[in-house]
């Protein structure tokens, strides 16, 4: 049994004989200055970007953009129920505020509380006891995952 040579490059489809190059027509002089393109341009044009003030234009991020600004979480200790205010201005500010209630009655504690889960109400946040006397305040742009006192009962705490 007799195998002629053997050409893999024929078997997969990639013979030197079937290749089609484009070759200029002798007739023409090909200059020496201008450079040849390696493969086929495509019609098909990158999209152009550009920073313009028009208000029809594209809007351009820059990657060397500086950072967003910083979520705050404030620590607060209201002594009267007029500190309420403050808490609530913080929260319709996009910053999460935890309350200590360590240092006011238990009554004025409850006022401020039913005031705050109406503010939080108001923004669509969320309002969420983490301790015995200790509140967590967020507004939309923060989620609470999580619940501690979940948490302190697994650990044989609670």
């Amino acid at each position: 049994m007799a195998f002629g040579k053997l050409n893999l490059s024929k078997f997969f489809g990639m013979s030197d004989d079937d290749d089609e190059f484009y070759t200029e027509p002798a007739s023409q002089e090909k200059k020496v200055s201008e450079p040849q393109p390696s493969r086929p341009t495509s019609s098909v044009k990158a999209p152009q970007y550009r920073a313009s003030t028009t208000a029809n234009s594209q809007k351009v991020v820059s990657m060397n953009a500086a950072p967003t600004k910083a979520s705050k979480i404030v620590i607060f200790e209201p002594r009267l129920y007029s500190d309420v205010k403050e808490a609530a201005s913080h929260l319709l500010n996009s910053r999460a505020v935890v309350l200590s209630f360590n240092r006011i009655d238990q009554a004025q504690a409850k006022r401020i509380v039913d005031f705050l889960t109406g503010t939080v109400f108001a923004i669509n946040g969320d309002i969420e006891r983490i301790g015995d006397d200790i509140f967590l305040c967020t507004p939309a742009n923060f989620e609470i995952d999580g619940n501690l006192s979940d948490i302190l009962r697994q650990d044989g705490l609670g």
